[in-house]
């Protein structure tokens, strides 16, 4: 074995080592991604429908065109109860809340009218009255829902048994619940919780608790109570792990043993949804008596009361991607306790899943060292198939959840770095290039030395580019008062903070000129909206300049601040390797480079941070730009319009801005007139400038001695305002 192979497998086993402590940790990512693979495990292979005794009533858009709008008055859903207690239903649970009186009730309406004698009031029939006698010695379940507000938990009508060590802890806990009516919650059979994911985030319900916990009683759900009053059972049999306090393991209810994970929570096997599972609400209350197969369908059967009606937003998402009313989950939850088809994730699960990562990935690591990498892919495809095979046959056959993408995910990293690292060790020579010249060339030009021919050629190309020039202010001044060392300190600082948007925003640094920047757009390759991007870059450095004088980071004081230039002009250059045979530099030469310096020059005069061309600008009809004049620039015969860089879209969209442009047009327009008002609208302007950037008070504390740069020219404003 090779030193290089030993340090490759040290590295490799390294890499296992950190991927099995984060299975174990079991990050958030992880174990949505694990979630995502069971619920395709069951849109394989769902649970079959089978036609077993339980029923949907259904509130449905049929239902309310007959019977109208929810919420319907009591004495309707008494009419329900009486109906499917005479077909011999042997539960009916509601997945409906019932915490407040009914406001259709007679009594309720006419008590609000002034004048009504308090006898005749005491005869009108009460809704809920009415239906508190309907559920009497009848097997009615009645749903409560999870609450933040108040202590109101309603009574157990079941008493609890336990084996094993107490789980009380193990469920999600409820502070509160929301209230029935006393004569509801008296008559009723069972009281239920109808919550399916509490205090979860997730959309999909994939388990679902089967009771909650204040910490010294359990709250049974609405599934579970329907269960147990259809069978006259009294009593839960709750089993806890042996040593394990606050854990379960499995619920007895009557005949029935359900396998639960350790907080309580049942893994739901869903089948499809199906007309089958559901009767109108309609055909139950028919006028001339239900139908006979509706009575079939209802006697013996455990019967949940709901709705689908989508104006009622009870919808939720199943493991199948399905969107189902919620109260089919309650009923799919006492089907799959019926059919006796589980899930189960055993608790050993996330031990044989971490122990499969270390194994299968020092296996990966060897191989890929010692054999080649095309014997290393079959094994590790060969890994990953087993992997699957084994988790998907694990489903099928016995109900487990085995995850297999942690396993898979952790080989392949692991594959693919211990492959990585052989071909960086055979690509040494590469990578000598880049350490010896990579401080010496830009990213892109190194990247292009690599990938094409004849790179290294002097010549160049003409090209469109947006040119940018940065340059301190008063730099002569700072470096007279501070020493050397300490000036180089100061322009290491705030060119490497500066630089970095331009590489961030698709820019190429040509240059540092002692305390200047010089970067361009659009070359060596072409970057979309570069004009564009240039300005983000130059709004970036306002914003970093701010910030670095705010924090002191070139230890001046707080009463010094640093200041920089910045000029910006779109334009033909040549760009490409310009120099000797054996020493080149990758530039851009021409008019368009010599007009971005002097508009950067020019920032001094006009008292602005940023400035930019008129070409430049009618690239950029959506930013905030203000005309800050036609300018005489050295070595051109033509003045050359500029205009001042306030901000981007965002701030040309604000109403502040719009007002700011307004005054600002008229300020130039009485500056081109000669007129009077023009000091009225500087100071107006200085005020509403306080809103923006803080150097646009100075830009127009200087344009009153600049008013000649604002006459006798053609005017763009107008139509960069029209674009």
């Amino acid at each position: 074995m090779t030193r290089a192979q030993q340090i490759g497998v040290i590295l490799g086993l390294v890499i296992v080592a950190v991927l099995s402590v984060l299975r174990a940790s079991d990050p958030p990512l992880l174990s949505i991604v694990r979630d995502l693979t069971f619920d395709q495990y069951q849109r394989l292979a769902p649970r079959a429908f089978e036609k077993l005794p339980v029923v949907v009533v259904d509130i449905d858009e049929a239902s309310l065109r007959e019977f109208g709008q929810w919420p319907w008055p009591r004495d309707r859903i008494a009419a329900i109860v009486n109906r499917l207690s005479d077909m011999g239903a042997s539960a009916i649970a509601f997945d409906v809340l019932f915490a407040e009186a009914d406001r259709l009730s007679p009594r309720n309406v006419v008590r609000d009218v002034k004048g009504v004698d308090p006898l005749v009031l005491g005869q009108l029939p009460d809704n809920d009255e009415t239906f508190a006698q309907s559920i009497l010695q009848k097997p009615v379940v009645l749903g409560v829902g999870l609450s933040n507000q108040g202590n109101y938990l309603p009574p157990v009508k079941a008493g609890f048994a336990f084996t094993g060590e107490s789980p009380l802890g193990a469920p999600p806990a409820i502070k509160a619940a929301t209230p029935l009516l006393p004569q509801l919650e008296a008559n009723a059979a069972g009281i239920g919780h109808i919550s399916l994911t509490p205090g979860a985030s997730q959309a999909v319900v994939r388990a679902v608790p089967l009771f909650l916990s204040d910490g010294r009683q359990f709250y049974p759900s609405l599934a579970m109570e329907a269960l147990r009053v259809a069978q006259g059972a009294s009593t839960y049999v709750l089993a806890g792990a042996p040593d394990a306090p606050n854990t379960m393991t499995f619920v007895k209810i009557g005949n029935f043993v359900v396998p639960v994970t350790a907080a309580g929570e049942l893994w739901l096997y869903v089948s499809r949804d199906t007309a089958q599972r559901y009767v109108s609400a309609s055909k139950v209350l028919a006028a001339g008596g239900a139908s006979p197969e509706v009575r079939a369908a209802v006697e013996g059967s455990i019967v949940f009361i709901g709705t689908s009606a989508a104006g009622l937003q009870d919808v939720r998402t199943t493991a199948l991607g399905e969107n189902v009313p919620g109260v089919s989950i309650h009923a799919q939850i006492v089907e799959q306790i019926l059919s006796g088809h589980f899930l189960s994730r055993p608790d050993w699960a996330n031990g044989v899943e971490i122990l499969s990562i270390a194994v299968l990935g020092t296996l990966l690591v060897l191989v890929t060292t010692f054999v080649t990498p095309a014997v290393a892919l079959v094994c590790g495809l060969l890994i990953t198939l087993l992997a699957v095979v084994a988790s998907l046959a694990a489903f099928l056959y016995g109900g487990l959840l085995f995850d297999p993408l942690a396993p898979i995910v952790a080989g392949s990293i692991t594959h693919f770095a211990a492959t990585g690292f052989r071909f960086l060790v055979i690509d040494r020579e590469r990578r000598d290039v880049r350490r010896a010249f990579g401080h010496y060339l830009s990213p892109s030009l190194l990247y292009r030395i690599e990938h094409t021919q004849n790179a290294l050629r002097l010549g160049g190309d003409d090209r469109e580019l947006t040119v940018m020039f940065v340059d301190v202010r008063n730099f002569t001044e700072i470096s007279e008062q501070i020493t050397p060392t300490a000036v180089v300190t100061f322009l290491n600082t705030l060119l490497d903070a500066l630089s970095h948007h331009v590489i961030a925003n698709d820019g190429t640094l040509d240059k540092f000129i002692g305390d200047s920047i010089m970067a361009f757009w659009n070359a060596p390759v072409d970057v979309t909206n570069h004009a564009g991007k240039a300005v983000h870059a130059a709004l970036a450095m306002r914003e970093t300049l701010v910030r670095l004088n705010a924090e002191d980071a070139f230890h001046f004081g707080s009463e010094r601040k640093v200041g920089i230039g910045i000029g910006i002009h779109t334009g033909l250059a040549c760009v490409g390797n310009m120099g000797a045979e054996t020493r080149f530099n990758y530039s851009a030469v021409g008019d368009a480079v010599n007009i971005a310096a002097r508009i950067e020059s020019s920032c001094k005069e006009v008292g602005f941070d940023i400035l930019i061309s008129e070409n430049t600008a009618e690239l950029l009809p959506e930013y905030a730009l203000l005309d800050a004049g036609t300018l005489s620039l050295k070595g051109k015969k033509k003045r050359t319009k500029v205009f001042a860089v306030v901000g981007d879209q965002a701030v040309a969209r604000s109403a502040d801005f719009a007002g700011m442009r307004i005054i600002h047009q008229q300020l130039v327009n009485a500056l081109k007139a000669h007129s009077t008002t023009s000091r009225k609208l500087v100071r107006g302007a200085k005020l509403m400038a306080e809103e923006f950037t803080e150097g646009l008070s100075e830009f127009y504390r200087r344009i009153s001695r600049r008013s000649d740069h604002f006459r006798d020219e053609e005017t763009v404003e107008d139509r960069i305002s029209a674009e």
